[in-house]
């Protein structure tokens, strides 16, 4: 199947990449709650500062591949994905150094051992944005033209440097002293600037049906428009939508290191069990792109239905081991008692929110391969300001429910934005065929 020989290796690449973060938990579980914690806020606010770069990323990836259905210009908007990514990146990585103390404050970043280790880590995971954004354009671009192994390949280098280094920066080894987080941070900036360099040599080397190349390279405004036409709203609504996840971080950080190691934990098990439906999203994306270039649209909503199916058993079959063996997850990571309760509890009323959750990321990539990211934008803004965010401060405060009520507010968001999307999906107004000559 198609689907399943572009998807697998997307899946696998996503799963790596979470094993940067997984890893980092292992390890900085070692040295306590504290320590733990600082992956955690810091993955949602470079989440919020990153997605302007990715989601030009995502449209990029959109147009090559329809225009590698449509068999025309490839190397051409490779070259203008390039460069935009190459801008963001630097944009990226100066903003991020520029708002990570306001960041922290707006999120309640408890004072101490906690506050400092965050922003230890923080500051070095910010200077690894310029290799992050060389990675992505990689593997957007080649997983367009329909090759999702070459990025796997690299990734997986990535990762395995990664978990080398990891131990020695953080514990010390040799004439390598001790780091502890900021350890932590430096093995993937290593890590990462390694696999960047691959990424030079495949894309200016043009060994996978598609070249970056410098002479076209000059912006085009017909091609940066369209770019930001997709990207844009896509771009808005990933940054609410991260910032949304900012403010439920400072939410969390009410209650405590306890729930915030909890949360992280959890965040992070989660994620890699929603894997599989990222890469059936983007495996989605790419199929139904190249099928709406061809003005195949019948076939692309066929694409899309069979996405919806293979995520829904993986999902559900992932997800049913956590709230089953949730307890022994949380003590792999951290073996302190009252972690393990608040993730226990977390995992047995979420586990169905990341069910519909991957259901609906699905429907994205569907929308995505349209180039249709106006509703996406919407969606995601309300499924975390008009929903999520809300709940998160009603339920623990008025209802009484405590931490407990954030897992709620989790769950009932994703339902209900799972319902919505399905509904669009159903009027079909996402099978968009690109003008990609202009």
């Amino acid at each position: 199947m198609q689907l399943m020989c572009i998807s697998l290796p997307i899946m696998t690449s996503n799963l790596l990449q979470t094993m940067y973060n997984m890893v980092d938990a292992f390890f900085l579980g070692k040295l306590g709650k504290e320590a733990i914690s600082a992956p955690s806020i810091t993955m949602h606010i470079s989440n919020f500062i990153i997605v302007f770069g990715v989601a030009f990323s995502v449209a990029g990836t959109t147009m090559v591949s329809q225009a590698y259905g449509a068999k025309t210009r490839l190397d051409f908007l490779a070259s203008q994905v390039f460069l935009v990514n190459a801008v963001m990146s630097v944009v990226v990585m100066v903003a991020g150094l520029l708002l990570t103390r306001p960041l922290l404050a707006l999120m309640q970043v408890p004072a101490g051992l906690t506050y400092t280790y965050t922003l230890q880590y923080m500051g070095i995971t910010f200077l690894t944005m310029p290799f992050l954004f060389g990675d992505l354009t990689l593997r957007g671009t080649l997983q367009g033209v329909g090759d999702s192994l070459t990025p796997l390949y690299v990734q997986t280098a990535s990762v395995v440097l990664n978990v080398i280094l990891d131990p020695i920066f953080i514990f010390g080894w040799g004439p390598v002293p001790a780091m502890e987080v900021a350890g932590a941070a430096w093995a993937t900036f290593l890590a990462r600037m390694v696999s960047c360099s691959i990424s030079m040599v495949f894309l200016f080397g043009g060994f996978k049906r598609v070249r970056v190349r410098f002479p076209l390279m000059r912006p085009n405004r017909a091609t940066l428009s369209l770019m930001s036409r997709i990207g844009l709203p896509a771009a808005i609504g990933q940054s609410f939508s991260s910032l949304g996840f900012a403010v439920m971080q400072g939410v969390v950080n009410s209650f405590g290191p306890a729930v915030i190691a909890a949360f992280g934990v959890g965040n992070r098990v989660q994620s890699f069990f929603n894997m599989p439906a990222q890469g059936i999203s983007q495996g989605t994306a790419i199929l139904v792109g190249k099928k709406l270039g061809e003005r195949k649209s019948g076939e692309a909503a066929s694409i899309a239905k069979r996405g919806l199916l293979i995520c829904g058993i993986f999902i559900s079959f992932g997800m049913g081991l956590v709230m089953i063996y949730g307890k022994y997850v949380i003590m792999f990571f951290v073996n302190d008692p009252e972690v393990i309760a608040h993730g226990v509890q977390m995992f047995r009323i979420t586990s169905a929110s990341v069910v519909f959750f991957a259901l609906y990321t699905v429907v994205m990539g569907a929308f995505q391969g349209g180039g249709m990211t106006r509703p996406i934008m919407v969606m995601n803004i309300v499924r975390l300001w008009g929903l999520r965010v809300p709940l998160s401060y009603l339920l623990p405060l008025a209802f009484g429910l405590g931490s407990t009520g954030i897992w709620w507010a989790m769950l009932i968001s994703n339902f209900l934005v799972l319902g919505w999307s399905l509904y669009l999906f159903s009027r079909g107004s996402w099978k968009v065929t690109l003008d990609l000559d202009a």
